[in-house]
């Protein structure tokens, strides 16, 4: 198992699950506005994964701080799109949702609506 870490084959099983799951999001995913934040976040996750194989792996200083500045860029991007849809409406599909966004009290993570 120490070998397993120690080559960074571990983080590359990991990049392949990631890669099939954002293959499938694509696939499944009705509206290409809604999926945009969530490949960035994927995009985002992917590039932490790289850093920590570059880590792992001995790499350069400066291929695990690209590796991280991507990931930032990716986040920064998601973000940038989320807040940009907390207009009221749902990311996923448009519709208004009756609160200005976000997770609250009144509101869900996965409003029921968005699901069928």
């Amino acid at each position: 198992m120490a070998g397993l870490f120690a080559s960074g084959h571990v983080i590359d099983a990991i990049l392949v699950l990631v890669a099939c799951e954002a293959g499938f999001l694509m696939m499944w995913g009705r509206r290409r506005s809604a999926l945009r934040p969530l490949l960035f976040n994927l995009a985002s996750g992917a590039s932490l994964m790289l850093a920590v194989r570059g880590a792992l792996t001995g790499a350069p200083w400066w291929a695990v701080a690209a590796c991280l500045l991507g990931a930032f860029l990716a986040h920064a991007a998601e973000l940038g799109l989320r807040l940009r849809n907390a207009t009221g409406a749902c990311a996923a599909c448009g519709k208004a949702t009756g609160s200005a966004g976000g997770t609250m009290p009144k509101t869900v993570a996965f409003p029921r609506h968005e699901l069928t």
